[in-house]
């Protein structure tokens, strides 16, 4: 289902609340979309992929790419539909962004009303920042090799499973060798980065929602919460408790505007 929306000039701002457990069926815009969680975790998903966006970051989404958005807790989205010509070079796929606090209230600002939002200095400066934003491993792409799919889906259903590469090679079929190249081929990444990731991803809601660190970690298969918090932060640049305590502020400051 294409979805079109009124143009304010280049970029187009809408804001829109949902309640938890909300879902945006499958859907695609003429405009890329910048999707900003101002409260709230959204989930989105796409045939090359599922991406995790926390409260206070953003999805980018290319034009036309069909996708649809899960909300986790109640949720405050913060909209940008961006015309094509004026999409930044760097933003070929979709991926969650670190939003800088400049184009947090330039957002806040533009969804205001057409005033704020065709203001063309507000335009080009949300414009210049989204090129330059962080890209955040918040993100599992999926294969095409059906023998890597029923893998994949299988941790996805199922993040905690212990199997390695070489059980899960008896299961579909295939050497351990053979799945080791396609991974790394078809998602760029190898099984453990794969499976590691996809593990983040279903561990910032739990944790976001108040759940404990060691509850999430034993519960995603982890043999210490040391370990997990390990992986937390090489991915994400700071320990869980951090991390979870900034968004938190920050989603709380978001929701008292």
């Amino acid at each position: 289902m294409l979805i079109s929306h009124f143009q304010q000039g280049p970029v187009s701002a809408y804001s829109r609340d949902y309640a938890d457990a909300a879902h945006q069926p499958l859907h695609c815009h003429d405009e890329a979309q910048f999707l900003y969680a101002a409260c709230g975790t959204m989930r989105l998903v796409t045939a090359h992929g599922a991406w995790v966006i926390p409260p206070t970051r953003a999805v980018w989404i290319p034009p036309l790419v069909e996708h649809e958005i899960f909300m986790a807790g109640e949720v405050r989205m913060r909209t940008l539909f961006i015309a094509a010509e004026r999409c930044p070079a760097s933003l070929q796929q979709c991926c969650v962004l670190a939003v800088t606090p400049l184009l947090r209230e330039l957002i806040l600002r533009a969804v205001q009303g057409p005033q704020q939002a065709q203001n063309p200095l507000i335009q080009q400066l949300m414009l210049e920042e989204i090129a330059s934003l962080e890209n955040l491993p918040l993100h599992v792409p999926m294969p095409q090799d059906r023998r890597l799919q029923a893998i994949c889906l299988a941790l996805l259903r199922t993040p905690d499973h212990s199997y390695t590469l070489e059980d899960w090679a008896q299961q579909v079929g295939a050497s351990s060798r053979t799945l080791a190249r396609l991974f790394q081929q078809q998602v760029q990444m190898n099984f453990n980065a794969w499976r590691q990731q996809l593990r983040l991803m279903e561990a910032l809601p739990r944790l976001l929602a108040g759940e404990s660190v060691h509850s999430v970690a034993d519960s995603l298969g982890y043999g210490s919460t040391r370990a997990f918090s390990a992986m937390f932060q090489r991915l994400l640049g700071d320990t869980p408790r951090h991390y979870v305590a900034s968004l938190n502020q920050l989603s709380a400051l978001n929701a008292s505007r």
